[in-house]
């Protein structure tokens, strides 16, 4: 038997479907700010439902196996969030080590004071908690490293760095930008991503050969 819908129906049925994809995009995006303002431990699902607004059945319906899963997916989006900047650092500075070392200190600033230093990296907060927690968010939290840093690295070795010191260049930089954003949310100002850029990136930034 077929079933046919009428304009009215339809216009409900696509309504429906729109709220349970917001309430799922309001959750993860919820969970990923309070996990960035307060970690994983310290962040309950009541709090997560009140800051998006999801209903709590909707929630289990999005995410069956509860807070777990949540964090899967608001690590990964940020992850994804995280790359794309990288990655569009990148392209804008190809062949240009300096440059791009300065943008990404730049970048970093930039979201801690729109964010009033109120937002650690996800990545950070979580790695601090995690391992004795759930291992297989560890594992997408040191994915998210990995991959950070290869984007890095392969940006340094398009700029004739070799590669196993583009690689080295490459952990120290993420090592500092992730040290410099602990600072600059206890001293509340981004004074320490200056002093890292002028103090660094020459260094770090000066091509092989």
């Amino acid at each position: 038997m077929a079933i046919t819908l009428d304009a009215s129906s339809e216009a409900c049925y696509i309504a429906g479907m729109t709220r349970k994809t917001d309430a799922r995009a309001r959750a993860i995006a919820a969970a990923e700010r309070l996990f960035r303002i307060q970690g994983y431990t310290a962040t309950g699902l009541t709090q997560i439902l009140e800051e998006s607004g999801a209903p709590k059945g909707s929630f289990y319906f999005h995410f069956p196996r509860g807070k777990a899963q949540l964090a899967e997916e608001a690590i990964d989006h940020y992850i994804a969030g995280r790359i794309a900047v990288l990655r569009n650092i990148s392209a804008d500075t190809t062949g240009d080590a300096l440059s791009f070392v300065r943008r990404l200190f730049s970048a970093f600033a930039a979201e801690m004071v729109a964010a009033d230093f109120q937002y650690g990296c996800l990545m950070q907060n979580l790695a601090n908690e995690l391992p004795a927690i759930d291992a297989e968010l560890t594992k997408r939290v040191a994915r998210g490293f990995v991959e950070s840093t290869e984007i890095i690295a392969e940006h340094f070795r398009g700029c004739r760095l070799a590669p196993a010191r583009a690689s080295a260049t490459a952990a120290a930089l993420v090592a500092a930008l992730e040290g410099a954003r602990t600072i600059a949310r206890l001293e509340r100002t981004p004074a320490i991503f200056e002093a890292l850029a002028d103090v660094s990136a020459r260094k770090w930034a000066t091509a092989d050969g």
